[in-house]
């Protein structure tokens, strides 16, 4: 065989066995042992989440007011744009035609003009208002009904957008993508369910972000990743990862005097629902955030390790934790930047104009809603380098107590020797 030849050896080549130091046959007890350490660690971590949860859990009978968008007199309906009128002093800039058929003048402000063309939907709000306030020689009892746009209406193309993508994962990642998507509609019944009514009702951040998150991350991996030891052990890093998230979350919200107030909607908010605390939306958002990301590198390095025991089983605790750490600081450097422009992207508008205030870089990065956002890249960026390296260190453990993941279903298969194939270069 040529020294640069590649020696694969194929999926159920280790499913005869586990192998432990050496190659040498490992027993059945220690597959057993692995699950069960993992056991001692995550039951007691999921029945602790149930407890929190029911400690948590908002009371279902106090209902916080409702934000009201329609004032007396006002409905809202929808039509088509059949005419627009870019170049219009008057206050009626487009026509649209209504479910009904009728056309109607549409007053449309200023900025919103050059979006609109012929042929999009939009959501219109209709009023009757004092006629006089149009015409002064009117009567003044007379009302006069008008139409003022209100938002494009974006149902459709996002429903078409939302079912492009359903497809691609379910045709391309198979059961395991439908599964993946039920994961994510569960997290979001978890958000909707319990973490927004329990916020709405000022419970304390850390304990409704940590819930949120454990219960989650469980659904989430093993809806998607199916039960293992190579799951649970993913799942123990990003346990880790999310506790070290909330602590630092919490510490820095205090630490660097974040408000919560820099917001949009933080007025509006708690003109609504004054129970809420607004540094607790804060630090509950920071720690929901880094939630994906989290998941996805715990889950990569768990799985990296895994292969390189696969391809060697003869590898000691250091060479795997060592050869799992390299692929996990490519995995760093490359997930810090993402989680950076991501941040970027999403509130591009805010640095625009911060670009073009006079103060000082540090003036502007320590202010508002700019610090907000510095913060929160931080603390996940924080809680996932803290988590490559635990999550390396335990699947290094778990891997050679279980030998081959697919050992743990396949379970032992007497007779079955090693296939090895090579291709020379």
């Amino acid at each position: 065989m040529a020294q640069d030849e590649d020696v694969a050896v194929e999926p159920d080549a280790w499913q005869a066995h586990a192998h432990g130091h050496g190659g040498t046959p490992l027993p059945v007890a220690s597959v057993h042992r692995a699950r069960v350490l993992l056991a001692w660690v995550l039951v007691p971590v999921a029945l602790l989440t149930g407890l929190g949860a029911w400690l948590l859990w908002p009371d279902p009978d106090a209902h916080p007011p409702q934000f009201a968008t329609d004032g007396p007199g006002v409905s809202y309906v929808r039509g088509d744009v059949v005419e627009v009128r870019p170049d219009s002093t008057a206050t009626d800039q487009a026509v649209v035609r209504l479910a009904d058929g009728e056309q109607v003048d549409l007053n449309v402000p200023p900025e919103y003009v050059p979006e609109l063309a012929v042929g999009d939907t939009v959501r219109a709000a209709r009023m009757a208002v004092a006629a006089i306030a149009f015409d002064p020689a009117a009567d003044p009892e007379a009302m006069t009904t008008q139409y003022v746009f209100v938002d494009f209406v974006r149902g459709p193309p996002m429903a078409l957008l939302a079912a492009a993508f359903a497809l691609l994962v379910v045709l391309v990642a198979r059961w395991r993508g439908l599964a993946a998507l039920v994961g994510m509609a569960v997290g979001l019944s978890v958000v909707a369910g319990f973490t927004l009514p329990a916020l709405l009702q000022g419970r304390p951040a850390i304990p409704v972000a940590l819930v949120t998150g454990v219960a989650v991350m469980f659904a989430v991996l093993y809806l998607a990743h199916g039960v293992s030891v190579r799951t649970s052990t993913a799942l123990a890093g990003t346990l880790v990862g999310l506790v070290a998230t909330a602590g630092i979350a919490a510490w820095a919200g205090g630490s660097a005097h974040l408000t919560g107030l820099s917001g949009e909607y933080a007025l509006d908010l708690m003109s609504v629902a004054p129970e809420v605390r607004l540094r607790a939306v804060l630090v509950c958002g920071m720690v929901l955030a880094g939630l994906g990301v989290l998941n996805d590198v715990t889950i990569t390095q768990a799985s990296a390790v895994w292969e390189l025991h696969a391809a060697n089983p003869g590898r000691s605790w250091r060479s795997l934790y060592s050869q799992g750490m390299r692929i996990g600081r490519d995995h760093i450097a490359s997930t810090v930047y993402t989680i950076v422009f991501a941040y970027v992207g999403a509130a591009l508008p805010l640095v625009l104009l911060v670009s073009l205030s006079d103060r000082d870089l540090l003036g502007l990065l320590t202010s508002g809603e700019i610090a907000e956002e510095v913060v929160r890249t931080l603390v996940g960026s924080v809680g996932l380098v803290l988590a490559i390296p635990v999550t390396t260190a335990l699947a290094a453990t778990f891997v050679r107590l279980s030998a081959a993941p697919s050992a743990e279903l396949a379970g032992p298969r007497v007779g079955r020797q090693p296939a090895v194939t090579t291709s020379g270069s």
